[in-house]
């Protein structure tokens, strides 16, 4: 609709995604749009050019937004690699007209623990141990996929820069684009001495040929204009790990690789000098040999790593430890078991229920010199019996917990069946850790987190709302009511209540076989936009010992600080209501939260009411 505005005869609207196809085909219709432009309802590789086809003739300019925040991601390249041999002519002009893409060498204790284990130290009566990670995992060249995030909330004492902004490669795509597997290099002389860890990226298109009207992606310190800085979460900053730390020494000469194939990008660091600069060669993307970067994600690494969340735990452990206690640890991948037996317990059993999480708790504690002092046992607790406890009944039931098929803080509730599951196996007086688990609930204001959930209504002077009405529809099916994960250390927001404890969970019992229901309001304590609910759990260790997903320190002056390993769960509120807290305005949320042993799930339901008891 903006081409044929700006003046083109015709348009051809290639869109996969049939019910997007759909919407399309009406809100062209709907701004009189109909008799110059089609749409095509298929993948642009399958589209045809002919006197039968669905393009009676090739196109001479090429319209497209095809990126993700990798640039390649979702396929430009052998996107624009078909276009131009199938549906453009040769000398077309394309918009946007040229990408290029930007790295920036950084050393980073707080992201380089997102890709490696650390040593681990456990402190207590007995003694400093510390656990180390295998040379497998040390060596290995990690996954290749990138991590994007929010890079403008990483605080800047989190990393010191090596290089300059360093323009890596760019892509031309009014011409020919070719998918192959290339590799760009680029000379530079480090700014200071350190270790060499991790690549920070991201790049701008240039919409003209002119480069005149630019669109970038650079976090505010190599920003333009920092105070006109755009937030955006369809496209954000990547975080790329080298394969290994490297030395580097200030001013000397060095070459930093961007590799990349059709779909992904990696980055190396070569030696070199000024006098002989060979030429990188293309290399195949790097795999995982060591099975963690398969088994945990970013977060999880940077919350294994965390020393102060063990010294945690094994303050809380040293409150119900004894020499012969027969200890049972129940958490996908973790490394519980070993400050356990570091703490003086000599019976440890600990279920794995998948080989390859296995076969890496196995590296793990042979790399520890374990393997005979801790007993992994492989399968489902369910199945469970007392010949896989040699047995023994358990005095310590314990988990962090953590199971890598939870994607909302409260499916980390399966330790409560796994406990339910393994009650025969509990010796009289046995000790649950965590003994309870709360649901908290806080309601926000976004910054900027809001506006992925903003109806578009009208946009560049276009009439759009038959999209929103679409996704409206969408939103109306059970699951779309529900909260959705959410990093919130990433997207900043204050608080307008306390902290409310909604619901408790009793791990010292069995799960209930009824319905567990509470009911109350949250009072709104400050002014200003109530955009939705913030949920987490908190996991109490013992009665003094709390471990929580959520907010790391009370929010008394509105600000937030989540734990940045966790996603917290967000309930948006209806975003077609006027959301603002204000003398006059809604006063009080209530809620009615719901949890249903049988399937696991909590329904959510939130009512805003004003001081007149007006419901909304």
């Amino acid at each position: 609709m903006m081409a044929v505005t700006a003046g083109a005869d015709f348009c051809y609207a290639i869109e996969v995604f049939k019910p997007m196809a759909d919407a399309a085909v009406k809100i062209v219709e709907k701004n009189g749009f109909s008799d110059k432009i089609k749409v095509i309802n298929k993948h642009s590789t399958e589209v045809t050019v002919g006197p039968d086809g669905d393009m009676p003739c090739r196109a001479n300019i090429l319209l497209t937004e095809l990126f993700d925040t990798e640039l390649i991601g979702e396929g430009a390249l052998p996107s624009y690699e078909h276009a131009h041999r199938h549906l453009v002519q040769e000398n077309c002009e394309a918009v946007p007209h040229r990408a290029t893409v930007y790295a920036q060498l950084v050393e980073s204790r707080r992201m380089w623990s997102w890709n490696k284990l650390f040593p681990i130290r456990v402190r207590s009566s007995l003694g400093e141990r510390v656990i180390v990670p295998p040379l497998e995992l040390d060596r290995c060249p990690g996954a290749p996929s990138v991590y994007d995030l929010q890079l403008n909330q990483v605080s800047p004492a989190d990393f010191t820069i090596l290089s300059d902004v360093l323009p890596m490669f760019s892509v031309d795509f009014s011409k020919q684009v070719s998918s192959s597997a290339a590799c760009h290099s680029k000379q530079f002389e480090p700014l200071e001495s350190g270790q060499a860890q991790v690549v920070l990226s991201w790049w701008d298109i240039e919409m003209d040929p002119e480069g005149k009207i630019k669109c970038t992606m650079a976090p505010f310190w190599a920003h333009s204009d920092p105070e006109e800085l755009q937030w955006r979460d369809h496209w954000m900053q990547c975080v790329y790990f080298l394969p290994q730390e490297e030395p580097v020494v200030q001013g000397s000469v060095l070459c930093l690789v961007a590799h990349h194939d059709d779909y992904c990008m990696w980055y190396t660091l070569q030696q070199t000098s000024p006098e002989k600069n060979s030429r990188a060669l293309p290399q195949v993307r790097p795999v995982c040999d060591c099975q963690a970067h398969l088994l945990w994600n970013r977060p999880r690494f940077g919350e294994i790593n965390d020393q102060d969340r063990t010294d945690k735990y094994v303050q809380a452990l040293g409150t119900v430890l004894k020499s012969d206690s027969v200890c049972l640890c129940v958490s996908d991948g973790s490394l519980l078991p070993m400050l356990v037996h570091h703490l003086g317990t000599e019976q440890v059993f600990t279920i794995e229920s998948s080989a390859a999480s296995h076969r890496l708790m196995k590296k793990i504690f042979q790399a520890n010199h374990l393997e005979d002092k801790i007993n992994i046992i492989e399968k489902r607790p369910e199945f469970l019996t007392p010949t896989d406890l040699k047995g023994k009944k358990v005095s310590l039931l314990l988990g962090e917990p953590f199971f890598t098929t939870s994607l909302l803080p409260w499916h980390n509730l399966y330790f409560w069946y796994v406990r339910t599951a393994v009650d025969q196996h509990l010796g009289p007086g046995a000790v649950v850790m965590p003994q309870a688990a709360s649901l908290y609930a806080m309601i926000v204001e976004f910054r900027d987190l809001w506006r992925i959930r903003s109806p578009c209504g009208d946009c560049e002077g276009f009439d759009v709302h038959i999209m929103d009405d679409m996704i409206k529809h969408a939103l109306d099916f059970r699951e779309s009511k529900e909260a959705e994960p959410h990093p919130l250390w990433e997207y900043p927001c204050r608080s307008l209540s306390k902290p409310q404890q909604v619901l408790i969970f009793d791990f010292r019992q069995p799960v209930p076989q009824q319905l567990v229901h509470a009911e109350g309001s949250i009072e709104l304590r400050r002014s200003g936009r109530n955009h939705g609910a913030v949920l987490w759990m908190d996991y109490h260790l013992t009665p003094d010992s709390t471990v929580s997903t959520g907010l790391l320190k009370p929010a008394d002056e509105g600000d937030c600080c989540w734990n940045p390993h966790c996603k917290q769960a967000v309930y948006f509120f209806n975003p077609t209501l006027d959301p603002r807290v204000a003398p006059g305005g809604p006063q009080m949320v209530t809620y009615a939260v719901e949890f249903n042993p049988h399937t696991g799930d909590i329904s959510l339901d939130f009512r805003l009411s004003d001081d007149l008891g007006t419901v909304h």
